[in-house]
């Protein structure tokens, strides 16, 4: 398979997918989800990948969404956007085998929800994190308005989503938003060890547990949230002051 976006290979039972757009740290566009689906629609066919891990390629795993490319969208194109990002979001967090985030680097935004809706999440002790939507004049996506709380507790997840605030993988690791944080050097190592651990399982037992959990936290409510983000975030990138907000992140970034 060829992909413009992603790097995705399999080894030893694991299949490992690899953000690739380094020279603008991993930011998303419609494309790279697009290869995203596909490399994840092959993992789950391919009945010799029996976990997956997620990863970005080079300095980060990704921060978030390309706002350059969203800038000139109309609203209805923004509306595509965000139904294609939240399909991909609902086939990661449905998806029948376990996955692994390995967050290296800056994980922001979106790029934090891709976290979030992975089952398991180890990161990089100085990895940097957070959902900064508010900083930005935008809102939350991918039902991260709900795994968060699962993770956090509701007063923890309204700090960080009401702050906008970068925490590194040590605290991440100490308030349970992550599973584990390890030096950066042994990050792939020990995703790869972990997956390659579960791999070992029972493929039927690994995929039952893991629908179970989803049933046990309520399917209906979690479409109906993620339909509401899509609202939420419609009407935050059409208010005057989403140009504002790019316009300063822009020249803080020049």
């Amino acid at each position: 398979m060829n992909f413009e976006c992603i790097l995705y290979e399999k080894q030893q039972g694991v299949g490992i997918i690899r953000l690739n757009r380094p020279r603008v740290l991993n930011a998303m566009n419609r494309q790279l989800w697009l290869d995203f689906e596909t490399a994840l629609a092959d993992a789950g066919e391919d009945k010799g990948v029996r976990a997956v891990v997620i990863t970005g390629e080079g300095r980060a795993f990704s921060t978030g969404a390309d706002l350059k490319d969203s800038r000139d969208r109309t609203i209805e194109d923004y509306r595509i956007y965000l139904e294609s990002l939240q399909q991909a979001s609902r086939q990661l967090i449905r998806f029948h085998k376990p996955v692994i985030a390995a967050v290296n680097g800056y994980a922001i935004g979106s790029g934090f929800e891709l976290a979030l809706a992975c089952d398991i999440r180890i990161a990089d002790e100085d990895a940097r994190m957070g959902l900064t939507e508010a900083t930005v004049a935008s809102s939350v996506t991918g039902g991260a308005l709900r795994l968060i709380q699962d993770l956090v507790g509701p007063g923890k997840a309204k700090e960080l989503l009401f702050t906008g605030e970068l925490i590194n993988g040590r605290e991440a690791e100490r308030i349970g938003l992550v599973n584990r944080a390890v030096p950066g050097d042994q990050l792939m190592e020990t995703a790869i060890a972990m997956a390659e651990t579960i791999a070992k399982n029972a493929p039927l037992s690994l995929s039952l547990i893991k629908k179970g959990l989803y049933l046990a936290r309520g399917e209906a409510s979690m479409d109906a949230l993620m339909s509401f983000e899509i609202e939420a975030c419609l009407a935050c990138v059409s208010a005057k002051e989403r140009k504002t907000s790019l316009d300063a992140f822009e020249k803080r970034n020049q």
